[in-house]
């Protein structure tokens, strides 16, 4: 099991204060548009590593108009033990983590903690720019390796120390050399942690009766391939600076990937799927990703759902509902009225959020 069974945030968002006590079973949380309901997603999000499901920076997350500054609490129980963590941020300031009463880091909650999301504004995945559907695949990579995060840290630190060389046309190999190494080998874990976590997904989808279609999926480049090895993607970088200082950036490695999706029942591409189809597809992946690491690590992740009941249909619903419950996963969802979990019945805790002069407030039904 992995689940939080207390839940405190204060200063949070349009929250003041708000506790809530949970049994491990699925939550689904229902209010008017504006409530406050996807700041308690957030919240739970923000118990990984991360900038949580909005990506947005410790200073957007205070409450206004006191600006004091947020912090959440929480009591995870995991399949070996329970942990007491704290994170926040005050005034503004990088968030902080505490696990069990002692100064932790992200990387730590990770190791603890895996948390994994589908929120509308993914439902533009198939069609958005690259860039989306690669930041998509590394949350994934992340569940299963929390060390994903720190090798795409390396990677961006020193790619953009090499794009600054690129652009004052600075011609000494010399200079290029640190660079492009701490490039080679976090571009190597990055790339390999996607193909693994592409491998186990598709895995997780082929070895499951489920309601949802499944997608077959491939990781391409935007020109030519990913080097296969540490050495080799050294070498293309060193072999490419005349024509990457033509351009002033770097034009080989896994900021150049690209995740590809086709429907594979159907044969066609995601990005030509319908609207429902291709939310499907994304709900498919999703508990694709839940069942790989229930089987890697003997629970499945906490989920969030943020408005997943409002763009199914009831047979849909049904279905996700039970795929969930047989997953044993405490899976946060919300929606607008509480008819769109009557499929749940009591197999989750439903909470109502409602606003009180611009104050998100909690009530447990």
């Amino acid at each position: 099991m992995l689940a939080l069974t207390s839940l405190t945030l204060s200063h949070f968002r349009s929250h003041l204060r708000a506790e809530l006590h949970l049994d491990g079973r699925p939550v689904a949380i229902h209010g008017n548009n504006g409530a406050g309901k996807t700041n308690i997603l957030e919240a739970v999000s923000l118990f990984s590593p991360g900038r949580g499901l909005r990506r947005a920076s410790a200073a957007d997350m205070v409450r206004r108009p006191e600006g004091l500054g947020w912090k959440l609490k929480a009591v995870l129980q995991a399949p070996d033990q329970a942990y007491e963590i704290e994170t926040w941020s005050d005034e503004g300031a990088a968030r902080q983590v505490r696990i069990d009463n002692k100064a932790s880091n992200q990387i730590a909650l990770g190791q603890i903690c895996r948390v994994v999301w589908l929120v509308p504004v993914m439902d533009r995945l198939w069609v958005e720019a690259a860039e989306g559907r690669r930041r998509f695949l590394d949350r994934i990579a992340l569940s299963f390796d929390p060390s994903h995060a720190e090798a795409t840290l390396i990677f961006e630190k020193a790619m953009r120390e090499r794009n600054r060389l690129l652009k004052d046309q600075v011609r000494d190999a010399a200079w290029y050399r640190v660079v492009e190494a701490q490039m080679g080998a976090a571009g190597h874990r990055i790339h390999s942690a996607r193909r693994a976590a592409v491998q186990r997904l598709e895995a997780a989808q082929d070895t499951a009766e489920t309601a949802f279609p499944t997608a077959q999926l491939e990781l391409v480049q935007s020109e030519g391939e990913m080097p296969t090895s540490e050495a080799d993607l050294v070498q293309a970088l060193a072999e490419g600076r005349m024509r990457d200082m033509a351009v002033g950036r770097t034009l080989v490695g896994p900021h150049r990937s690209d995740l590809i999706g086709t429907y594979a029942r159907k044969g066609i591409a995601a990005k030509e799927c319908s609207t429902g189809e291709q939310k499907a597809l994304l709900v498919s992946l999703i508990l694709a990703n839940a069942r790989a690491l229930a089987a890697s690590e003997g629970a499945p992740p906490i989920l969030l759902l943020d408005e997943v009941a409002a763009h199914l249909d009831a047979d849909r619903r049904a279905a996700l509902y039970d795929e969930i419950c047989a997953l044993g996963a405490q899976a946060w969802m919300t929606g607008t009225g509480p008819e769109l979990f009557t499929e749940l019945g009591s197999r989750a805790q439903i909470l109502e959020i409602g606003d009180l002069d611009g104050v998100s407030q909690v009530v447990s039904e």
